[in-house]
């Protein structure tokens, strides 16, 4: 029977292959009481489990293949974390104490109360980490009932032998764990599909990172889905059909074939100039989380790093931040890769949606109340941590003796924070000149992510070389949205006017004091902005590497001039509204 399912598209394509269905994540266990003679060797049972997990998630992370996602490793450190936390630790030991269940069931009883304090939170991503819980607990739970094997090994046979090794397979689960996901893309999957979680959720994250069609959020999917279904995961759309009709599953597998083919076309594109027609030469740059990410960028034929975000070097430790040593070697890795290419690195960039180590639902619940978004990150934090903050600098000029290097200053709104900011830079040059290290007198960029700087430019471009627009964070600041938050999703619009007023101006005055501006936020990567940034003036564009090809194709094609007028027209003019309507029409029309 052929029937249709709803979610969230996060990792746009097609994948089309039989249904392989994963277990929930809440597993089947045995539950007893236990006699108070056996209560310390089920807490031994316990200890066991944690330390084969551990073992497991630890191998795991050893073993990650060198193109592996920066976002995968920081996942397993979580997994590790949450592992070793003392509130799941210690309250799964009482239940085994004082109520006498056997270990299982009183590891499932633990869980439940953890989960039921993260379905209390209001926050959607805080929300979603409760998979992350769950999905520790099982590989425990996994650990003392067979050994600790991987979920694929765990993966039920097919039950008509309809489905021979050269066809593509669809995973189906509740939720997929991120430790899976290793094994998830050194498998035969095409895509997958889960019941839960959203577009801040692991699954989601990692899915975007490895390019795999997928869709979250399916609610009931791994119930109604059986074994060896014909399933097709409509990645752009957010929809999954299961046991499709001839007709339908004809069209689906002509948008494979037809996205092959365009990959293979852009393909091409690699060594070719990104020049406009009317003959403007544009920058197409890549934006990394680390070191290894520096050979995509150069595959994809970007002409250097436009956005090194090193927040991944710190995230995920236990508390313990990386030294200036292992900062530098991380740094020059990424610039020797690129061949003399410039590279872009931001000055650590913490809290909202990219907290430090947060170990405990409590701590959780506080970061929320706090309201992180407005609080103690990026370069706030940066200046209240002066000793780690000249410790990044030394060991980001350090790395500019190797190639070209520039440093980003991220979240500025105050002249006061970029006078205490080139300060900093001042110090730690000093420091390397007495302690006789070599480095270059590097550029020095502002992040322009927040309204206040975008309206004082004048006196932002007087100190610093050049300006980058993270029009992400642009975006929700100037809206006051909440870009995780998916109630208030809709109304998260990179062509509201007010947005696209503060990137003109900002584009416009940067050109005219002859500084440098690129935009590194979605909007670079998105081809329904290329002609309008053009028009705008800008010339630099920073993305993923996977989206270059398709970025290069627009500027090919693309007159830079054309949208000039209605540019002009839109910000010049009382109705602004119909201004940007008329832009956004006339960029759809191409």
């Amino acid at each position: 029977m052929s029937f249709q399912l709803f979610g969230l598209p996060v990792s746009q394509g097609v994948a089309i292959g039989r249904a392989v269905m994963v277990s929930s994540s809440r597993v089947d266990v045995a539950h007893y009481f236990i006699r108070e003679s056996d209560v310390d060797a089920e807490i031994e049972r316990l200890r066991s489990s944690r330390d084969a997990v551990a073992t497991e998630l630890s191998t795991l992370q050893r073993d990650l293949p060198d193109d592996a996602p920066a976002e995968l490793s920081a996942l397993l450190d979580v997994h590790l974390m949450l592992l070793h936390d003392e509130t799941l630790a210690l309250a799964t030991k009482h239940w085994i104490e004082d109520r006498r269940y056997n270990a299982e069931w009183a590891l499932s009883a633990q869980l439940e109360v953890l989960a039921r304090q993260f379905d209390d939170m209001d926050d959607d991503y805080l929300r979603e980490r409760k998979a992350d819980v769950e999905q520790v607990v099982e590989r425990m739970l996994r650990a003392m009932a067979r050994g600790s094997p991987s979920v694929l090994t765990d993966l039920p046979p097919p039950t008509n032998g309809a489905m021979p090794h050269n066809e593509p397979l669809v995973m189906v689960a509740n939720d997929i764990a991120p430790a899976d996901m290793l094994h998830f893309k050194r498998s035969v999957f095409a895509g997958f599909v889960t019941d839960v979680g959203g577009k801040t959720s692991h699954t989601a994250i990692v899915a975007r990172s490895l390019d795999i069609p997928a869709v979250v959020g399916a609610r009931e999917g791994s119930r109604v889905i059986r074994q060896d279904d014909l399933v097709v995961v409509d990645g752009d759309a957010g929809l999954v059909i299961v046991n499709p009709s001839d007709i339908v599953l004809e069209e689906y597998r002509f948008r494979q074939r037809q996205s092959e083919l365009e990959r293979q076309r852009l393909s091409r594109l690699r060594h070719t100039p990104a020049v406009t027609l009317d003959g403007e030469r544009v920058e197409l740059l890549a934006n990394i989380e680390m070191p290894g990410d520096a050979s995509a960028a150069v595959a994809a034929g970007a002409v250097g790093v436009g956005l090194f975000r090193t927040e991944f070097l710190f995230m995920n430790r236990a508390g313990e931040l990386p030294g200036e040593d292992e900062q530098f070697e991380a740094y020059r890795a990424a610039v020797l890769a690129m061949n003399g290419m410039p590279v872009t690195i931001r000055t650590v960039d913490v809290g909202a949606d990219k907290p430090l180590d947060r170990m405990s639902v409590n701590e959780l619940r506080h970061e929320h109340a706090l309201n992180p978004a407005l609080g103690l990150r990026a370069i706030r934090w940066s200046l209240s941590e002066p000793a780690m903050f000249r410790q990044q600098i030394r060991a980001i000029l350090r790395a500019s003796a190797f190639g070209k290097v520039k440093l980003l200053v991220p979240m500025l709104a105050h002249v006061g924070e970029a006078m205490q900011t080139l300060d900093a830079i001042a110090r730690a040059k000093q420091q390397l000149v007495d302690a006789g290290k070599p480095f270059v007198d590097v550029e020095v960029g502002a992040m322009i992510e927040v309204p206040a700087a975008a309206l004082v430019m004048p006196s932002l471009l007087r100190l610093f070389d050049f300006v980058s627009l993270g029009t992400n964070d642009l975006i929700q600041y100037t809206l006051a949205i909440d870009r995780g938050d998916e109630s208030v999703a809709h109304l998260y619009d990179p062509w509201h006017p007010a947005v696209l007023k503060l990137i003109e101006g900002v584009i416009r005055q940067a050109r005219a004091a002859g500084k440098g501006v690129s935009v590194c936020g979605e909007m670079a990567g998105d081809p329904a902005f290329t002609e309008v940034l053009l028009a705008m003036g800008l010339r630099s564009f920073s993305m993923h590497p996977s989206q270059i090809a398709s970025i290069k194709q627009n500027v090919l094609l693309a007159h830079s001039q054309r949208l000039v007028p209605l540019v002009d027209a839109a910000f010049r003019s009382d109705d602004v509204w119909t201004g940007c309507e008329r832009l956004r029409e006339a960029a759809a029309r191409g």
